[in-house]
């Protein structure tokens, strides 16, 4: 069973995690996330334990004092698929390097910009 656990103190480490969940079975991992850029955690992690000693895991320690904060405890549902981020697909505003010859467009840019919506004209 995948068992979602937030409101993870930012301390906590994932032996303790790990610990604190073993104390009902045999837990085969315990992941708290962490941010990819800055490497601290984010507040929440996912235990895997079989689907018995989940279920008591999960019922003794939603709402319990943990390092100082009260854990949410439940089981992990299924990720939702969502579509994958393009960075092709934000194709409004911003600079152009081609002759812009619209009238006021609101970006920037390099190339010729002959329109008569604001800045200096030559």
């Amino acid at each position: 069973m995948n068992i979602f656990v937030s409101n993870i103190n930012y301390a906590t480490k994932e032996y303790e995690l790990h610990d604190l969940f073993a104390e009902f079975g045999d837990v085969s991992s315990a992941k708290i996330v962490t941010d990819r850029e800055t490497g601290r955690s984010r507040g929440f992690g996912f235990v895997e334990m079989g689907d018995e000693e989940g279920k008591q895991a999960i019922e003794a320690l939603n709402e319990k004092e943990f390092n100082g904060k009260t854990l949410n405890v439940s089981e992990a549902k299924p990720r939702e698929e969502k579509p994958r981020r393009s960075f092709d697909n934000n194709r409004s505003g911003g600079g152009s390097y081609g002759n812009n010859r619209g009238g006021n467009n609101g970006g920037g840019g390099y190339g010729n910009n002959r329109g008569n919506g604001g800045g200096n004209r030559w």
